[in-house]
């Protein structure tokens, strides 16, 4: 009997991370305009459809989460072959997240300070569901959050460690658990 219990589970785990790996989510494909949009730092290709975002004027500013403490706006602007007009007028950088929890603690603190009503979350696909959780745990449901992932191609071990991750901090939010 536990034996068969067991044999669900597992089945039940290898079909979950199948499906996590075969519904990454895509690009958003029309314009949408938020209140403001979010990049965690992390993976490439976020940071540039981030600022696409804000200077097609479909955001009003934009919260890059994550950043190392000694970047400076001009050098991400540089990096990124952005104008330093738009970090001056238009991007945050935030030096306090070290992880994706914290990366969604950063960004609703960000989000409250600006009485937005919804938010653009920009990352990898691969990461969205995660990102995702996280930010509307910290958000709460009162704010919109819309996924806009950056396509990605991470290997085996990549997507199935974000699965893991995903999969154990559900489990910890659904407990109640406050790690």
């Amino acid at each position: 009997m536990m034996g068969r219990v067991l044999s669900v589970l597992v089945l039940l785990y290898a079909l979950g991370f199948a499906l996590f790996a075969v519904t990454l989510p895509t690009p958003l494909t029309q314009a949408r305009r938020t209140d403001g949009v979010v990049v965690p730092t992390g993976g490439p290709g976020r940071i540039e459809r981030g600022l696409a975002v804000v200077e097609r004027g479909e955001a009003k500013r934009m919260l890059v989460t994550g950043v190392d403490p000694d970047v400076r706006p001009g050098e991400l602007a540089a990096a990124n072959g952005a104008p330093r007009r738009l970090f001056r007028c238009c991007v945050d950088l935030g030096h306090e997240a070290v992880d994706t929890r914290s990366n969604a603690d950063e960004t609703a603190d960000w989000v409250r300070r600006n009485r937005y009503r919804s938010v653009r979350l920009v990352t990898s696909n691969w990461h969205m569901a995660r990102a995702a959780m996280e930010l509307r745990h910290a958000l709460g449901n009162s704010i919109e959050i819309v996924p806009d992932p950056v396509v990605g191609s991470p290997g085996f071990a990549l997507l199935f460690g974000e699965y893991n991750k995903y999969v154990v901090r559900g489990i910890v939010m659904r407990l109640g658990i406050d790690l």
